[in-house]
């Protein structure tokens, strides 16, 4: 508009330049005629040079999927084929139906991502709160029941598995957890694989729980195959040390009034050695069948009394050997419990002597038993070098030895890798709290035997509706119960 009334202003003052009176009517009708004639090229200007540019924007509007109530210009239109629009409009429909819908974009993209996630080597498993599986790649443990349910194909312990840690999360809104060397088969069986796992909750997310699995066969299952030819050899050598020991005992009744004081107690020191040494060959045997799920024992009514007179004589001898005070105190009037005596001994001299080893010189351990509900709970104190929180959230782990450890005293690694086991199957925990410089207070507890009485009697004496008992392991800063 500003460029018409310009126009007609320059061609008034024209005119006025050419001597023409502008009080005449005739001057003024004139302007008005340019006026109005220069206002309809205008239009017709604007028709037909911005009309195809507001024809091409509502075209690429349409094409990509924004909304809008504009109806997309009709390429067809005679208009758009005088200025050779046509082509140009075709060509944006043409590449527009080319062009997946959303929803096989949203499809195109889950295929990526799923590509994706199965090039990874770690498992990764999606959930929703009830633990029912919603995606899951190649990579992952995953088996799909007849029902085409699919479910986690895990050996998790029985008193520390996914689900019941799973249950316990319901009034959580975020939660972590890892387990370390969790298989899918048991040892010895074929394509078997061990993982490390961590798994993350998060309520109302829709995929509230996300666990990943890094496969960890190629660093544990030279440790699982070397355990079983150490339980070869370990079983090889029973019958040699059982000799070796009798011979000794043999030696002690027919000779031992002759010897002098020094002669004993070299004789007393060979005991405790072969004894120490046959202990050893039980904990290798009874960690290859831990691993197999077969440490099923017969348990009967005992008491704890009578279990350490068992060992006590051993237990002092080292204690004596290594200068250290051994202090015992366990009532002889406890409830009796539902023991195999001799595995439960094992955990006690197990737990005494790591006491024995990793206290000061001249140090002491005591032993301790007490009535806790219907369990029987053993503690087993030391006051020596203690460990820290990193340590202790992993002492019951099959071969696993701290830096410091394995720098200071001699061991294989899994003495509390089996008294775990042993104490699980007699339907029990054990735990450990520990201050670093302070010492440590190792603690097992086993159930009375007027409490699983009839568990007992139903399964034929076995510990077989014992041992998923447990109540799960909580880590707790520098506290460790299993």
């Amino acid at each position: 508009m500003a460029m018409q009334v310009l126009l007609t202003l320059v061609i008034g003052t024209s005119l006025l330049f050419a001597g023409v009176d502008v009080s005449s009517p005739k001057f003024w009708v004139s302007m008005m005629a340019i006026l109005v004639a220069s206002l309809g090229v205008n239009i017709i200007l604007v028709n037909q040079l911005l009309l195809p540019l507001k024809d091409l924007a509502d075209a690429l509007t349409h094409a990509s999927r924004e909304p809008t109530d504009l109806t997309p210009p009709n390429p067809n239109a005679k208009r758009h084929e005088q200025i050779g629009f046509k082509p140009l409009l075709q060509y944006i429909y043409e590449s527009h139906s080319q062009t997946s819908s959303p929803a096989t974009d949203a499809s195109g993209a889950a295929d990526s991502i799923k590509r994706a996630f199965d090039q990874t080597s770690a498992g990764i498993v999606i959930m929703n709160s009830d633990g029912k599986i919603l995606f899951s790649n190649k990579n992952a443990p995953v088996t799909v029941t007849k029902e085409g349910e699919k479910r986690l194909n895990l050996i998790f312990e029985d008193n520390d598995t996914f689900d019941a840690w799973l249950q316990e999360q319901k009034d959580s809104v975020h939660a972590e957890k890892s387990w370390l060397r969790i298989a899918n088969k048991i040892v010895g069986e074929e394509d078997r694989h061990i993982y490390d796992i961590s798994v993350s909750y998060e309520k109302g997310s829709g995929s509230d729980v996300v666990m990943i699995l890094h496969d960890r066969t190629g660093l544990y299952q030279p440790e699982d195959d070397s355990l079983d030819f150490i339980s070869f050899a370990a079983h090889e050598l029973r019958g040699p040390i059982t000799v070796i020991r009798g011979y000794l005992d043999v030696l002690d009744i027919e000779i031992g009034e002759t010897l002098d004081q020094e002669q004993r107690e070299l004789i007393k020191r060979l005991v405790v050695s072969a004894n120490r040494l046959s202990g050893y060959i039980n904990n290798i045997l009874n960690a290859s069948k831990y691993d197999r799920r077969h440490l099923k024992i017969r348990l009967v009514e005992d008491s704890l009394y009578s279990i350490y007179e068992t060992i006590n004589d051993d237990m002092q001898l080292r204690a004596q050997s290594q200068n250290r005070l051994l202090s015992v105190a366990i009532p002889d009037n406890l409830p009796t419990i539902a023991a195999d005596r001799s595995s439960l001994s094992e955990v006690i001299a197990n737990l005494i002597d790591n006491g024995l080893k990793y206290s000061n010189e001249g140090g002491s351990v005591s032993v301790t038993a007490s009535l806790d509900g219907n369990m029987v709970k053993v503690n087993v104190e030391d006051h020596g070098i203690g460990m820290p929180s990193n340590v202790v959230s992993n002492l019951f782990h099959k071969f696993y030895r701290s830096h410091r450890s394995r720098e200071t005293v001699s061991g294989t690694g899994i003495g509390l890798y089996i008294c775990k086991a042993i104490v699980e199957s007699h339907g029990g925990t054990i735990g450990v709290k520990s201050q670093e410089g302070v010492g440590s207070v190792f603690t097992f507890s086993v159930p009375t035997y007027a409490s699983v009485k009839d568990k007992l009697l139903a399964n034929g004496s076995t510990n077989d509706g014992l041992i998923s008992q447990g109540t799960g392991w909580i880590k707790n800063h520098n506290m460790y119960n299993g």
